[in-house]
């Protein structure tokens, strides 16, 4: 028997501590480096047989694996096109040298239709093993040889090579399992791993398990194929399969991007918002593939504001770093997100044009959406004229559609933002209604920070009704009213920045509106319930000076109690409470006895 011992590359010795033990984050990433690199061999062949028949797979040709945890081995066996006793000291003894690289550096002559889909990089990520082996056993026979070859390491600086007996051209790994990584012995986790990380190579992977090898993976990448061969319920149960629903579809987006990057990409927009028994990250999950296999959901490719969407993009332009885990800064890929969105939001202006349907998607990501608008000033426009908004006139209503209907007069795009139970009945909106002003109604959250940021849409400018006091101006106002907002102003102090006569209040004795280039009301009362600071000026105090109680009050020297009264009853108008709620029901009791 031929053997020899031989050290690794002085680069493996510096190395190959960092790859088992800082490269990668997960230890089961070894089996996907493994099924990879059989998967690459065996398209190697597959390629090599097109110019000589004597190279052809076999019928049943397949990527196998089997456990034995008397022994604590796992094998993984392929039919491809193998390793002379060379190649395998070169691409196992120098780390990053990659007999994929080398292969694939002689395809340029190729025709495209020809080439393999080479997903791996046998070199770096065949040290991965050594995350869970204490030793590694790799033997070879190459395809138009007899003579087959065992490499033999346990990863400390030596290698031994020595001849071998294998019935068929091909590679087996022999893994020895350490102690601490039993678990990777049990086919199940075995099988898990497969689906997670290679469910749609296109060689089958199949896997033992008492005694009989069942196979583990789909094998149909079926963003890959046709649409004209894909069923809706093909599509469907990919959808449920890779986002974890169990609606159908909303909209299915399934294209073959082509140009300057290429890529393959099924997205699908659920239908009903997922249930999240706890608060998930914000970051879009789309799965990415390079080459069928899957890399990272962690990419990024979405922005947050589209975040419900979920699919798989697949592509053979991106360049990984070494561990294929994670994603080097590249032009690639901006360019992937960038067309991803815009194929998105093409989607969602062609679904817009049912009415009903769209309002149904509103309904479930309307608030996220709206996030968009203040998060990506690229594409705010395109989304606020996608979303739909209640108003004073129309239970939805878009933005296009408020405008062409503006009375005379009108300028700007009123709007009110607040908690939904309040905003119908809130006294901000008395003045706009004597005039015919159309006000939008905004419930959610984000509504307080996104008008701001959009500035203004069809150039027409985007108003808080709680900033739009010039509207208002009262005329004439009795001297004795001037004077009651002098004494008021007095008694609240710096609670409020002024106190005035409004004439926008019908019914109401008074409110408060936003400070001259402060912050809306809305987005104050969220930044104190977040526990942030508030910046500018305090809230102005507007009264009626028609109202009975305003008149009452204009007649008393001593304002004092009342005003501080007045103050909170303006703040329960818009949903906020008083700042010393006990002292407020005092006041309130006061009141009441003293008029019984």
């Amino acid at each position: 028997m031929t053997e020899e011992t031989r050290r690794f590359g002085t680069e493996v010795g510096r190395l190959l501590d960092l790859v088992v033990h800082s490269l990668y984050s997960d230890r089961e990433i070894f089996l996907r480096e493994l099924v990879a690199n059989a998967a690459d061999a065996t398209d190697k062949r597959r390629f090599l047989a097109l110019s000589d028949g004597a190279l052809a797979l076999p019928e049943n040709a397949a990527i196998r694996i089997s456990s034995d945890k008397a022994a604590k081995t796992i094998r993984i066996e392929d039919s491809g096109v193998g390793m002379s006793k060379e190649e395998l000291a070169e691409n196992l003894g120098t780390i990053a040298r990659s007999g994929t690289a080398s292969f694939t550096a002689q395809l340029a002559q190729a025709k495209p239709e020809e080439r393999p889909s080479l997903i791996g990089q046998f070199g770096v990520g065949f040290y991965s093993a050594f995350m869970v082996a204490e030793k590694v056993e790799v033997i070879s026979a190459k395809a138009g040889t007899t003579q087959a070859w065992e490499w033999i390491s346990d990863g400390r600086g030596e290698y031994t090579l020595k001849s071998a007996e294998r019935g068929a051209p091909g590679t087996t790994v022999i893994l020895h399992i350490k102690p601490d990584a039993e678990e990777f012995l049990e086919p199940i986790r075995l099988k898990t791993i497969i689906r997670k990380w290679a469910d749609h190579i296109t060689l089958p992977v199949e896997v033992e398990e008492n005694g009989k090898f069942e196979t583990a993976t789909e094998g149909k990448a079926l963003w890959r194929k046709n649409r004209a061969e894909i069923t809706q319920e093909d599509y469907a149960d990919f959808y449920r399969h890779v986002g974890h629903h169990f609606d159908d579809p909303f909209a299915t987006i399934h294209w073959r991007a082509e140009g300057t990057v290429e890529f393959n990409a099924l997205l699908f927009i659920p239908s009903q918002k997922p249930f999240m028994p706890v608060e998930e990250s914000r970051e879009s999950k789309l799965r990415l593939h390079v080459k069928r296999m899957f890399i990272t959901d962690d990419a990024k490719l979405l922005p947050n504001w589209l975040n419900f969407v979920v699919g798989v993009v697949d592509t053979e332009d991106l360049p990984l770093n070494v561990s294929r885990e994670i994603l080097q800064s590249t032009p690639v890929l901006e360019k992937i997100r960038k067309a991803l969105v815009n194929r998105v939001l093409s989607e969602l202006k062609a679904k817009a044009k049912d009415a009903e349907a769209f309002k149904s998607f509103l309904d479930n990501f309307g608030a996220v959406m709206k996030e968009g608008i203040y998060e990506d000033t690229g594409h705010a426009t395109e989304i606020a004229g996608l979303l739909r908004f209640a108003s004073t006139k129309e239970e939805a209503t878009t933005l296009e559609d408020y405008i062409a209907r503006m009375p005379e007069g009108q300028n700007d795009i009123y709007y009110l933002a607040g908690d939904a139970a309040h905003l119908k009945a809130s006294p901000q909106l008395e003045g706009f209604a004597e005039k015919g002003f159309e006000v939008l109604l905004l419930p959610d959250a984000i509504d307080a920070f996104w008008p701001g940021r959009l500035g203004s849409f069809k150039e027409k400018k985007l108003v808080s009704v709680s900033q739009a006091g010039n509207l208002f101006a009262a005329d004439d106002v009795p001297e004795a009213i001037t004077n009651l907002c002098t004494k008021l102003k007095d008694a609240l102090g710096t609670e409020v920045s002024a106190v005035s006569a409004s004439s926008r209040l019908k019914d109401s004795p008074a409110m408060l509106v936003a400070a001259e280039g402060g912050p809306d009301l809305a987005m104050q009362r969220l930044l104190r319930r977040a526990g942030r600071p508030v910046f500018g000026l305090p809230p102005k105090l507007e009264i009626n000076p028609t109202h009975k109680l305003v008149e009452a009050l204009a007649a008393k020297e001593d304002v004092k109690d009342a005003a501080s009264l007045l103050l909170n009853l303006a703040k329960l108008q818009d949903g906020d409470l008083p700042d010393n709620p006990a002292e407020f029901v005092k006041q309130v009791s006061a009141s009441l006895a003293e008029n019984a």
